[in-house]
């Protein structure tokens, strides 16, 4: 690894970057990916340092996947926790969702350093925190839409109870659903909102 590379690495590990506006191969992504203390994304070409997040994502987040566990894997899809890299390649980008489902055979890409980047996923799940929620809604959204096995990005808010389901109907065409209460429908499984917000401290 050269000397570039080792640096950026250090700020990685230390912390001190959430962009490298420096480009880099998609080789080069892997390589830090490889030495990296902290989970790094590649956004074509720029390396996005993930923060960890604080304890009301993270229960969210456990929540819904010990919630769904047992229903998805019934209906023979897998459920997958945010070490699962996730491969956009319309939009050249290399992303961590916090939940991963995939319904169908997964597909994977073998990537240089041997981390298997998911290539069809059907529902995606995103805890949103301070530091991505406008890039999850946004960018990260329109990135996602053009996966042509997604069926299902969700939103979750870890500051309120209210959860946005961003669903594909036969036409193709994306519906915005949003739910504060009762039950939340994904594929083909249910949730309580009160369930995904058990022991979940509001500031």
């Amino acid at each position: 690894m050269d000397f570039s590379l080792q640096y950026l690495v250090y700020l990685a590990n230390k912390k001190r970057i959430n962009m490298v506006t420096t480009l880099v191969s998609v080789q080069d992504y892997f390589e830090l990916l490889r030495e990296s203390d902290v989970k790094l994304e590649y956004h074509a070409g720029e390396i996005v340092a993930m923060a960890g997040a604080q304890p009301g994502h993270n229960i969210a987040v456990a929540n819904i996947l010990g919630e769904f566990f047992q229903c998805f894997k019934k209906q023979g899809c897998l459920i997958m926790s945010s070490d699962q890299l996730v491969k956009i390649e319309q939009c050249e980008i290399y992303t961590f969702p916090d939940l991963v489902i995939v319904c169908d055979a997964p597909v994977y890409e073998k990537s240089p350093g041997g981390l298997d980047a998911l290539l069809n996923p059907t529902i995606i799940i995103e805890v949103l925190s301070d530091s991505t929620e406008l890039y999850d809604r946004s960018e990260k959204l329109e990135c996602y839409q053009t996966l042509s096995s997604l069926q299902e990005y969700v939103l979750v808010a870890s500051k309120k109870k209210k959860v946005e389901v961003f669903r594909k109907n036969q036409n193709a065409e994306w519906v915005h659903h949003v739910y504060k209460s009762g039950k939340l429908s994904i594929g083909n499984c249910e949730i309580d909102i009160e369930a995904i917000y058990d022991r979940v401290a509001f500031d």
